[in-house]
């Protein structure tokens, strides 16, 4: 899955499409497939420490799979986190969830909430079936049927891709399982929150 994200994230690189970026990432992205995390490296740390949020989300990576460098989660956490400041809603759904499992930085239900909701608002799918999870357990935010049920609905209805299918069965089961604890009235209110509800505008550029 990381892998996975890794190279999502270098495509949202290439997609800037700047002579500067092009060539160093088009290197970066051939090293890493045949496996030469060094070279790699040498592309993607300069990039980050200039600001580019995709390369601090695939160094993040790196760092937290030990792939390149040391796994060193404290560094994969510092990194996700300057990507997920500039609006980038797969390192904010990673920040959450090294927060929510204590890799890296404390374990505080609070920022890991925090954080997963940023992505979440963004349509980040993953994020909205975490977060349905956040607000039914009352963990790091307060205890809310009608917002559990509606993040789950959300993250049930916009799972429409192969790779996104047990992420929509998981939704729908929590979402229907949490129906028979509602009242018809909290339900409707729901489904009208999904129904309202717009992403908001990446932050990330």
């Amino acid at each position: 899955m990381r892998f996975l994200h890794v190279i999502i994230a270098t495509s949202f690189l290439l997609s800037l499409g700047t002579d500067t970026l092009a060539g160093p990432i088009e290197d970066a992205d051939a090293a890493y497939a045949r496996g030469d995390y060094a070279t790699a490296l040498d592309f993607y740390r300069p990039l980050a420490e200039a600001g580019a949020y995709s390369a601090q989300f695939v160094l993040a990576g790196m760092y937290a799979t030990g792939r390149g460098v040391p796994h060193d989660d404290a560094q994969a956490a510092k990194w996700y986190r300057k990507s997920a400041e500039q609006g980038f809603s797969f390192a904010q759904f990673h920040l959450a969830t090294m927060y929510a499992k204590g890799e890296g930085v404390p374990r505080d239900d609070a920022e890991a909430a925090k954080w997963m909701r940023l992505a979440a608002e963004q349509g980040h799918v993953y994020a909205q079936n975490v977060l349905g999870g956040s607000y039914a357990l009352g963990k790091g935010v307060p205890q809310d049927y009608v917002e559990a049920y509606k993040w789950y609905n959300l993250a049930a209805s916009r799972s429409t891709i192969d790779s996104n299918r047990r992420n929509r069965d998981n939704a729908v089961e929590m979402r229907d399982l949490l129906a028979a604890r509602m009242t018809p009235e909290q339900i409707a209110e729901a489904q009208k929150l999904t129904r309202d509800w717009k992403p908001s505008p990446p932050k990330a550029r």
